[in-house]
């Protein structure tokens, strides 16, 4: 599988509300479409792998940076609520012809919310296809307050020196090999007064929103509520993908997704936390490869 001739554009989109998202497009746009969607704290830059294995399978691609997150705009008065992400999904979905929604974590449940309020504004589904990647209605509490302290650790202290970034990484994810080439950690990272800060806007953890996503400590009951209604009324193809070694997605969580989406195909990746992408890139493009092509 060749990579070498990809070539990438970076353009910025209109979100919902006027924040401009930052992408990275590549592949022929006359073909089908592939939307990109990272999880929280992540860029666009967490799917190069899969962006480039799949414009090499004769796919369209576009990988997006969500607001607040990357090189895209941050929300006006730290605003990170539960709708401005699906809006933000949903705005750019329609700029293509039903284009196929791959996004993990929080860019999961987001496409997720924003095909489902997609068919209930005008009846017609935004997208052709649906890949969801290690998140679902039911998620593990345990695990969300992992990515959350995370995330909170050296929010405002910063870091001193990549190395210190690559150590933090590190205790985060112990199965992957810490990264030989600190270069590349500049793509999740800013540096201003002479340290190393996360590219996230801080209200995405600190603001008026502080319990609205999955990285924070949220109500539960009433998310899994509104995302298992919205998986209840999918009827485009979908597929679920989880880590195996993910303490985000248990098992249990998946066999109750596929229990309200009874078409959904499953794949479980081993060796793979709830990072599946960045942990076994090939496996997982795989299986959405086969995925896409089955329902071509």
């Amino acid at each position: 599988m060749s990579d070498a001739a990809t070539d990438i554009e970076t353009v910025r989109w209109e979100g919902a509300d006027g924040v401009m998202l930052a992408a990275d497009i590549a592949g022929d746009p006359d073909a089908q479409t592939v939307l990109l969607l990272h999880g929280g704290g992540q860029t666009r830059h967490s799917w190069g792998g899969t962006l480039r294995a799949l414009v090499s399978r004769g796919y369209h691609v576009a990988s997006v940076d969500l607001r607040g997150h990357g090189d895209s705009d941050w929300s006006p008065g730290g605003n990170y609520d539960g709708s401005v992400f699906p809006n933000d999904v949903e705005a750019v979905a329609r700029r293509f012809d039903q284009p196929v929604l791959v996004g993990a974590s929080l860019g999961g449940t987001s496409a997720l919310m924003a095909v489902h309020q997609g068919r209930e504004r005008d009846g017609q589904d935004i997208a052709g296809a649906l890949v969801l990647v290690d998140v679902a209605p039911n998620i593990e509490p345990a695990g969300v307050n992992r990515i959350r302290s995370f995330m909170h650790e050296h929010i405002e202290t910063g870091f001193g020196s990549l190395d210190e970034v690559a150590d933090a990484i590190q205790v985060y994810n112990p199965h992957r090999p810490r990264p030989t080439n600190l270069a590349g950690l500049e793509k999740n990272v800013r540096f201003r007064d002479g340290r190393w800060y996360w590219h996230w806007d801080p209200a995405f953890m600190w603001g008026k929103h502080a319990d609205s996503d999955e990285t924070r400590i949220v109500d539960f009951e009433q998310r899994s509520r509104a995302l298992e209604a919205a998986a209840r009324g999918l009827t485009i193809p979908t597929l679920l993908v989880r880590g195996r070694q993910s303490d985000l997605l248990s098992e249990e969580g998946a066999q109750k997704f596929l229990g309200f989406v009874p078409h959904a195909q499953y794949a479980d990746v081993a060796g793979a936390g709830h990072m599946v992408a960045g942990d076994r890139n090939d496996v997982f493009t795989d299986a959405v490869v086969e995925f896409l092509e089955a329902h071509d």
